[in-house]
């Protein structure tokens, strides 16, 4: 339970697709900076650890998606492993929770997998893994949906993740809320018109506000950064981010440049999530999940 207020952080940063090793240096110096301003937790984007492979490629189809197939398997780690190794390092160095994510083998399959790494409620290490649920059309042919979400209990309150692509439905949340999450982190990588900053903000504002009213929790989302290759294919991300109430308010919007490494630092108020759910038509009261079994059969 979120008991007094403290500050966590949005950060993004130019990640180069594959080099895990640089990409986890700019993380370190990030946490390390974040970390003098009284930061307690650290959100980076989707894939910040390996790298987002673009995936609007303008040579031939076939011969890269070959390639991209086996190269994202490459670059996929077990976790724990040395990534989620060296992430626990810099979380444990800086006295922080952080949220970052990375391509996962499994052995079978590939996910797309955020990691919150720290020191939670009972746990120091990995606090909890969270794999993306729902693959879109461009994404699809490099991994798979994983299993329902869990809620990390940590002494900040309890938190879980929902990543990009997932917010477009609301089950991905709702999953959430029904384990109590109080904060859900939404570590994104997404490149929609106009491509600036703003423009991200403006396209996301909505699904983000009404997940976060709706269930009654904290809302933080950051979104890659800068102009990525690989494979002979590229993408430039916009950047963008912002911290949303739980009554789907919006706090803080980014205030950095267009495609440039940036961060924002926010404050948590349990007054916000208590003004929520004490809220006379609060849905979350109001539920009957008897009613809801048709849903499972569509």
């Amino acid at each position: 339970m979120i008991e007094k207020p403290f500050e966590m952080a949005a950060a993004s940063f130019v990640g180069v697709p594959g080099d895990k090793e640089g990409n986890l240096e700019k993380i370190a110096e990030i946490c390390a900076e974040l970390r003098k301003e009284k930061v307690s937790l650290v959100l980076f984007p989707e894939l910040s650890i390996s790298g987002f492979l673009p995936n609007h490629p303008v040579i031939e189809h076939e011969p890269w998606l070959r390639k991209g197939i086996k190269t994202v398997r490459e670059w996929a780690e077990t976790i724990p492993g040395p990534s989620t190794d060296r992430l626990i390092e810099i979380a444990m160095a800086n006295d922080l929770l952080i949220s970052a994510g990375l391509f996962e083998n499994n052995g079978t399959h590939i996910h797309n997998t955020q990691v919150l790494v720290g020191i939670g409620v009972g746990v120091e290490g990995m606090v909890s893994v969270s794999r993306k649920l729902h693959i879109p059309m461009f994404e699809a042919p490099f991994y798979d949906g994983g299993p329902a979400p869990e809620v990390a209990d940590t002494d900040l309150g309890r938190i879980g993740t929902c990543i990009c692509f997932d917010n477009v439905l609301p089950e991905s949340t709702r999953l959430l809320a029904v384990q109590g999450a109080e904060i859900v982190l939404f570590p994104y990588a997404s490149d929609p018109d106009p491509k600036t900053a703003p423009g991200w903000v403006g396209h996301n504002a909505m699904l983000i506000q009404t997940r976060c009213k709706e269930n009654g929790f904290f809302g933080l989302a950051v979104n890659q950064t800068g102009r990525v290759e690989s494979l002979g294919a590229q993408q430039t991300f916009p950047g963008g981010g912002m911290f949303i109430a739980p009554t789907g308010k919006i706090l803080k919007v980014w205030e950095g440049e267009t495609a440039q490494p940036g961060r924002m630092i926010v404050e948590v108020d349990p007054k916000y999530l208590n003004d929520a759910r004490s809220d006379p038509e609060f849905g979350m009261r109001f539920r009957r999940p008897g009613l809801y079994w048709p849903l499972t059969e569509g």
